[in-house]
């Protein structure tokens, strides 16, 4: 039976394309929209048996007469500029269309797992997935907030496995096309090889240069998830998907810059030796953004794991010298 996987070009659509690939899945229908040309270098090496615009498929799927072959549907399509300004736009992108699917999903009794975001909890401390901690800053993280209350409204008539996954900070190969919006670890990689030092944020939200801590979680990690409750239909509910441990920017720093020094075959440096070379510096807020930031977050992983899913998550350390050699070869 058929998978279809939305924003399939995008940064976790094209991983989880490939690590279906990997278990042998290619009767996969990809979804996205390509106005974005170049994202299309994220599905060179996946398999898949059609691809679809994003504004056909709602389309498609209501006329073709394989629409009762669909196995599951990962929604992992959304806009995730979090500087984005245009609230109808995001609306319409974000939130629109999942209530869109989500309900011919349900109506077909098709399972249904989709990507929500940490950005719902803003500047809120507290973690959990309850309705009552969400506090977006932006109006992405408004619109994923949005979709995750529409779905408790219709929770009892879902009809089918639903599943929202509230991805942390994301890391790792094929995010190359976020650009601005790319994680602290692309950024620091490419810094530090482009001009032989990284530049973090000044300190914020009471915290110190670069002590902002944010749960910062390997793509990989993210698609082992999908895939967990892809294999286990039985199971639903709305989830947070980080590593449990909120790491320091100073510490991917850190992490980054030796990683590119080990691959030229440098030693590793402490932080002290870094900041002391140069190698490490702090540069004031862009203008508008300290007002929107998230100073701290750490995903409460208690749900996720009550739900079966018990593999441990990789740490900065492990995750950033694991996603450097595949960004060296850039």
């Amino acid at each position: 039976m058929t998978l279809i996987v939305t924003g399939a070009a995008g940064f976790v659509g094209a991983n989880l394309i490939h690590a279906l690939n990997a278990r042998g899945e290619t009767d996969i229908f990809a979804v996205d929209n390509l106005t974005r040309g170049d994202k299309f270098r994220n599905l060179t090496d996946c398999r898949f048996a059609d691809y679809f615009d994003k504004d056909d498929l709602l389309g498609v799927l209501r006329d073709a007469p394989w629409r009762g072959q669909v196995r599951a549907v990962l929604h992992q399509g959304a806009c995730s500029n979090t500087m984005e300004n245009d609230g109808r736009y995001m609306m319409r992108n974000n939130y629109r269309y999942s209530v869109e699917l989500f309900e011919f999903c349900r109506v077909r009794h098709i399972p249904f797992i989709y990507a929500s975001s940490a950005a719902v909890y803003g500047a809120g401390t507290v973690f959990e997935e309850g309705e009552q901690y969400d506090a977006p800053l932006n109006v992405y993280g408004y619109s994923k907030a949005l979709f995750d209350q529409y779905l408790r409204r219709h929770w009892a008539a879902r009809g089918a496995q639903v599943v929202g996954l509230r991805y942390f900070n994301v890391y790792g190969p094929r995010e190359t096309h976020k650009g601005r919006m790319a994680s602290v670890a692309f950024h620091f990689f490419n810094q530090y090889r482009e001009r032989g030092n990284v530049r973090l944020f000044e300190g914020s939200g009471g915290y110190a240069d670069g002590e902002q801590r944010r749960d910062f979680i390997h793509v990989d990690d993210i698609v082992k998830v999908n895939l967990h409750f892809l294999d286990h239909p039985d199971r639903s509910g709305i989830f947070n998907v980080g590593t449990g441990r909120a790491q320091t920017f100073n510490e991917v720093a850190l992490a980054t810059v030796n990683a590119a020094r080990a691959l030229r075959g440098d030693t590793a440096l402490s932080p002290d030796e870094l900041r002391a070379r140069g190698e490490i510096e702090y540069t004031p807020f862009p203008e508008g953004l300290r007002e929107k930031y998230q100073s701290y977050t750490q995903a409460d992983l208690t749900r996720l794991r009550a739900a079966g899913y018990e593999s441990p998550m990789c740490t900065v350390e492990e995750g950033v010298g694991r996603y450097s050699p595949w960004l060296a070869r850039t």
